[in-house]
């Protein structure tokens, strides 16, 4: 499922002892475990890692499975949970070289740079060669995944060639529609198209998919719909309208098209009914109706089961103001909340899934308005999670929400001294600096503090500069320029800028052809831009 709170923008991160200047940097990193038993996979954290994996791919004649993940994350525990222990992915492995990159390992960014991967978890099928085959949907079900899967390894032509010709109007067999629509757009990263351009060209191929391909092309149309809004991709009319729902009334084909209905059920009802009335009340109620059939469909995983209950409280809420803290819910919406979140809490006995679906729990209560119970599960998992800082970094979040910035603070704080790997540590880091700069302007010492803090520990990171850790850095960097409003700020910047320690001795000490110079050096120029006048 696509999970709906991460450390960086709960919506996808203080202790006594910081406020007295005692900065903890975190316990050391272990190298996380392979992703699932039976498969042997192949870490890699530096290009000549990869290189040898290509290597083997081409002496054993195979594709390859990059897998880019990160120990923390929900989702790719649920994949951990359902898809990587099955019999059937493990038995299939041994037609693919299974290559693993962990975003914490030391170095590893540079990779996600090089194989253009941002979120976590993205899943590559790639010929020998290196071209792409297709991006595997993480947020479907295991079996629609070794079904994609398996069409990609029977022969499949790279992504871009089958796009060019769907696009030109040359024959694209039954197989390779399918690829399309299965192919994991949200994790595309411009490969194919721009996020942009991306609404249209859904809307396209759903037209020109064949009759015999109805699936395929029914999928592409709810896709395009989940992102076509400002009046991007499809244009909305009763017809449509009436599609959608005939759809969500057939327990077969919703149960198909099941991961576009639970993620993106809010969405699409808002592309296809943009404001509140009579049209928008109709696609809610038979939405509603198909999410109540998925959250009890035994098929599904708990986490999928809960999205669609997620899925539930969202539609309930698409006409109040995104920030209300107490929802008007119906009364039986809340207990069924309740009730579902504290039975998951209760059966699930493996680590996996008990990162991927109590995050999600706790998030469901609190978009529920149950803010105690979501604070009381999140504390009382804490010690059974693997990644407490994820529970953390939610609980910061919970707190903010309600306006206990103190407390949020705290929260965060403590999230960002708890985790672990070079590029976590870099994003909950900035998490908890923005937060700071947020709700604590005033204290500039302890700004000043983390901020040279997370430059100490890029400088220490040879990939601190790429992909994931250079937008962390860059958001540092972006609420400091925000932040720098009159002397005493512009002065901070300055200290933090120059030094021996300063931003601009992490930036010297980078290659000058190495591009994450250019990164760093423009983080640094922004610390030296004039105050800002006051908001």
């Amino acid at each position: 499922m696509r999970h709906p709170v991460r450390p960086a923008r709960l919506p996808r991160a203080a202790r006594a002892w910081l406020l007295a200047g005692a900065l903890c940097l975190g316990a050391p990193w272990v190298q996380a475990a392979a992703p699932g038993p039976g498969v042997a996979w192949v870490s890699a954290a530096a290009d000549a890692d990869i290189e040898r994996a290509f290597a083997q791919a081409k002496a054993e004649k195979k594709p390859l499975l990059l897998y880019w993940g990160a120990t923390w994350c929900p989702p790719c525990n649920q994949l951990k949970a359902t898809l990587f222990n099955r019999a059937d992915f493990i038995d299939r492995a041994k037609s693919f070289v299974a290559v693993h990159i962990d975003g914490d390992r030391p170095g590893a960014q540079q990779l996600g740079a090089r194989f253009k991967v941002r979120g976590y978890p993205t899943m590559i099928l790639m010929a020998a060669d290196g071209s792409e085959i297709t991006r595997l949907p993480g947020e479907v079900d295991a079996p629609q995944v070794l079904s994609v899967l398996q069409l990609g390894l029977a022969g499949g032509r790279p992504v871009k060639a089958v796009l060019a010709d769907a696009r030109a109007g040359k024959p694209v067999s039954g197989p390779e529609w399918r690829m399309l629509a299965f192919y994991g757009w949200d994790t595309d990263e411009a490969q194919l198209v721009t996020a942009a351009e991306r609404p249209a060209l859904l809307a396209q191929l759903s037209r020109a998919c064949p009759p015999a391909e109805r699936q395929a092309a029914t999928r592409l149309l709810l896709k395009a719909l989940a992102e076509s809004d400002d009046g991007k991709g499809i244009k909305p009319d009763a017809a449509l309208r009436d599609r959608v729902r005939q759809l969500l009334a057939d327990a077969a084909a919703s149960r198909a098209q099941m991961d576009v209905v639970v993620n993106f059920a809010p969405d699409i009802t808002k592309a296809l009914a943009p404001e509140p009335g009579a049209d928008r009340q109709a696609l809610v109620t038979a939405f509603d109706a198909a999410l109540q059939r998925l959250e009890v469909d035994a098929s599904l995983s708990r986490a999928d089961r809960l999205g669609a209950l997620i899925s539930r409280v969202a539609l309930a809420r698409i006409d109040l103001p995104p920030k209300t803290v107490q929802p008007k819910l119906p009364e039986a919406l809340v207990q069924r909340v309740r009730a579902h979140v504290a039975r998951d809490d209760q059966q699930i006995t493996d680590g996996h899934e008990r990162q991927a679906v109590i995050t999600s729990g706790a998030y469901a209560l609190g978009e529920a308005g149950l803010w105690a119970e979501s604070e009381a599960l999140l504390k009382a998992n804490l010690a059974k999670s693997h990644s407490p800082y994820y529970l953390m970094s939610q609980l910061g979040s919970n707190a903010r929400k309600q306006g206990q910035n103190d407390e949020a603070l705290r929260w965060y704080a403590q999230a960002w001294e708890k985790s672990e790997g070079p590029a976590t540590r870099l994003q909950w880091g900035a998490s908890y600096f923005g937060a700071l700069v947020d709700l604590a302007p005033q204290d500039a010492a302890r700004i000043e503090q983390v901020a040279r803090a997370l430059f100490t520990e890029a400088a220490k990171d040879r990939a601190a500069f790429h992909e994931r850790s250079a937008r962390s850095l860059q958001r540092v960097g972006s609420k400091l320029e925000a932040w720098n409003q009159g002397p005493q700020q512009a002065a901070v910047l300055q200290r933090l800028h120059d030094g021996p320690q300063g931003l601009a001795a992490v930036c010297g000490k980078l290659e000058a052809a190495d591009p994450q110079r250019v990164t760093c050096e423009g983080i640094a120029k922004g610390l030296l831009k004039k105050p800002s006048a006051p908001a």
